[in-house]
């Protein structure tokens, strides 16, 4: 029989639910775009400034961003924990990747308001 000495980790439920969460998001926003487009031929600056003018696709825009950064975010760091083995260099990276998610994040915030 095995002993499993619990450390407080978590055995990738969360994050498996996570990322299907997160992709089950992206693709009902990816569907309402889609929808979107094939409905309006051309779309001209005006026409794209005016859909995004809209409240609910700012906030459909900003929802599939957050879901993407949080599904990178699983996804990288399962890599990470599986083939860097020191912990200062995993360390490391996975506070790079942190930094750069978030920063894309209020990259993508200041984006969709700006409009």
């Amino acid at each position: 029989m095995v002993n499993r000495v619990i450390v407080g980790a978590h055995y990738g439920l969360r994050d498996w639910l996570m990322q299907r969460v997160t992709a089950v998001v992206m693709l009902l926003v990816t569907l309402v775009f889609a929808a979107f487009f094939l409905t309006h031929a051309s779309l001209q600056f005006e026409d794209w400034q005016g859909f995004f003018s809209y409240q609910a696709v700012r906030v459909l825009s900003l929802l599939f961003f957050l879901s993407l950064f949080l599904h990178a975010w699983v996804g990288v760091r399962d890599i990470l924990m599986d083939y860097i083995q020191p912990v200062g260099v995993r360390l490391t990276l996975q506070v790079a990747v942190i930094v750069a998610l978030v920063s894309y994040a209020l990259w993508t915030v200041s984006i969709l308001w700006r409009v």
